[in-house]
C-alpha cells in the first residue's frame, strides 16, 4: 500500500510538472506571438492582398501561390519590424498604461531573445521575398523596415513630424503587393498607396488625442507641447480633404461609379474629422477612430468590387 501510494504521488507530481512545463511553453509562445502585433499584421495582410489583386495583370487564379509567398514574406518582415520596435522602445513602453503589460516591459521575455527573434524574422522575410517572389517586393520591404525602425521610431521621442515620417512605411504594404504581382510600380499603385498614406493621419491623430497623457508620460512627442489642439486640427483635416480630392482623381485605378463611392466614403470620414476639429474631445476622437477603422476596409472592398465588375 505504501509503495502504491508513493507511486501515485510520484505520478501526480510528474503530471503536475508536465502540465506546468506545457503551460510555460504556451505562455512563451503567446508572448512571442504578441511581439509580432497580430492585429497590425491583419491590416497589413489586407493591404497587401488588395495591392496584389488590383495590380494583377493576369488571371488571379493562376497567381495564388505567388500571393501566399508574398504574404508569408511580408508578414515575416512586418513581424520582425514590430518586434524590433518593441525592443527599441521597451523602456518607454514600460511608462505607458496601454503598453506596460506588453511581454518585454512586463519582463515575460528577455531583451536578448526579443532582439534575436526580430532580426531572424526580418532577415528571413526579406530573403524569402527576394528568392520566391521578386527583388522589387523585397527591396520595398527592406525600405519599409529601415524607415520604420531608424526614422519613425527615434523621431517619436523628438518631434511630432514623426507622424509624417511614419506614414511612409505604413503605406508600403499595397506597393509590396502590387510589385509582387507585376514586378513594377505604376501611377495606379501610387494612388492606392496614397489612400493608405493619407488615411493614417486622422487615424493616428484620434489615437494620439485619446492617449495624449499616456504618450507624454512615456516621453513620446507625437503631439507638440504647445499649440497641441491646433496641430491636431490641421493634421486631421488637411489629409482628409486630400482624401476627398484623391477619391475624384482622374486616374485609371477605378471607374466613375467607384470614384463616387470613394468620394462619399471620404466625405463620411471628413464628418468625423470635423467633429474632432471642432470639439477636440476624447469622445470625438473615439468616433473618428471607429470611423477610420471602418473607412479603409470599405474603400478596399469598393476598389476590389469595381475590378471584379
Amino acid at each position: 500500500m505504501v509503495t502504491e501510494r508513493i507511486l501515485i504521488i510520484t505520478a501526480e507530481g510528474t503530471n503536475g510538472e508536465d502540465r506546468s512545463r506545457t503551460s510555460l511553453c504556451f505562455a512563451a509562445v503567446s508572448d512571442y506571438w504578441a511581439l509580432t502585433k497580430p492585429d497590425v499584421n491583419f491590416l497589413i495582410v489586407i493591404c497587401t492582398v488588395v495591392g496584389f489583386y488590383l495590380g494583377c495583370p493576369l488571371n488571379f487564379d493562376a497567381l495564388w501561390l505567388r500571393l501566399i509567398r508574398t504574404l508569408l514574406g511580408t508578414l515575416m518582415v512586418a513581424s520582425g519590424a514590430s518586434t524590433l520596435n518593441q525592443y527599441i522602445e521597451r523602456h518607454h513602453d514600460a511608462r505607458m498604461r496601454r503598453t506596460a503589460n506588453r511581454p518585454l516591459p512586463a519582463g515575460r521575455v528577455s531583451p536578448g531573445g526579443t532582439l534575436l527573434f526580430g532580426v531572424v524574422l526580418a532577415s528571413a522575410g526579406t530573403i524569402y521575398l527576394a528568392v520566391t517572389v521578386n527583388l522589387l517586393a523585397s527591396l520595398l520591404a527592406i525600405l519599409t523596415l529601415l524607415t520604420y525602425l531608424f526614422a519613425y521610431t527615434p523621431l517619436k521621442r523628438k518631434t511630432p513630424i514623426c507622424t509624417l515620417v511614419g506614414a511612409f512605411p505604413g503605406a508600403m504594404p499595397p506597393l509590396i503587393g502590387w510589385a509582387a504581382a507585376t514586378g513594377r510600380l505604376s501611377l495606379q499603385a501610387l494612388e492606392l498607396c496614397g489612400f493608405l498614406f493619407l488615411w493614417q493621419f486622422p487615424h493616428f491623430m484620434a489615437i494620439a488625442w485619446m492617449y495624449r497623457d499616456d504618450y507624454a508620460r512615456a516621453g513620446y512627442l507625437v503631439l507638440p507641447t504647445e499649440n497641441r489642439e491646433r496641430f491636431v486640427v490641421w493634421v486631421t483635416t488637411v489629409p482628409i480633404l486630400c482624401l476627398v480630392i484623391l477619391s475624384l482623381a482622374p486616374t485609371p485605378l477605378a471607374s466613375l461609379v467607384c470614384r463616387i463611392g470613394t468620394f462619399l466614403l471620404s466625405l463620411g470620414l471628413a464628418y468625423f474629422g470635423a467633429q474632432l476639429a471642432l470639439c477636440r474631445s476624447t469622445a470625438a476622437a473615439r468616433r473618428l477612430l471607429h470611423g477610420s477603422i471602418i473607412y479603409l476596409p470599405v474603400i478596399f472592398v469598393v476598389l476590389v468590387a469595381d475590378k471584379v465588375r
